[in-house]
């Protein structure tokens, strides 16, 4: 049986933060950044009066959650970057999710996914 992470009822905010660039693939992420170095992850929205989708900062209630999991620094060592013409590395949450084995979102049947590891 499979089992999705659900969204809590009181959350805070404290890590991450939204970071304004000019990515080919999106314009805002969050950006977990320690001292120089920095991971910029991305969540897929749709909207269903235009049908369409873009990829954008993650949900406010991941953020702590995410950074707070005890796999997340190990993989922020190995992913994290210094800024190549003001664009930190990205991944996207569900890659992000997956990787630190903790409960994936639900996935909506309009999501799509990236092939490679690097974005």
């Amino acid at each position: 049986m499979r089992y999705h992470f659900e969204k809590p009822a009181v959350y805070q905010n404290q890590y991450g933060e939204t970071y304004i660039c000019s990515h080919p693939v999106y314009d805002r992420c969050t950006l977990y950044k320690i001292r120089d170095r920095g991971l910029a992850v991305i969540q897929q929205r749709f909207d269903p009066v235009c049908k369409r989708t873009w990829w954008s900062e993650i949900d406010p209630w991941l953020t702590d959650v995410i950074y707070l999991n005890i796999g997340f620094k190990p993989y922020f060592n190995e992913r994290a970057e210094l800024p190549k013409d003001g664009l930190y590395p990205t991944v996207t949450v569900r890659q992000l999710m997956w990787s630190l084995k903790m409960k994936p979102i639900p996935k909506a049947v309009w999501e799509t996914v990236f092939d490679r590891r690097d974005i």
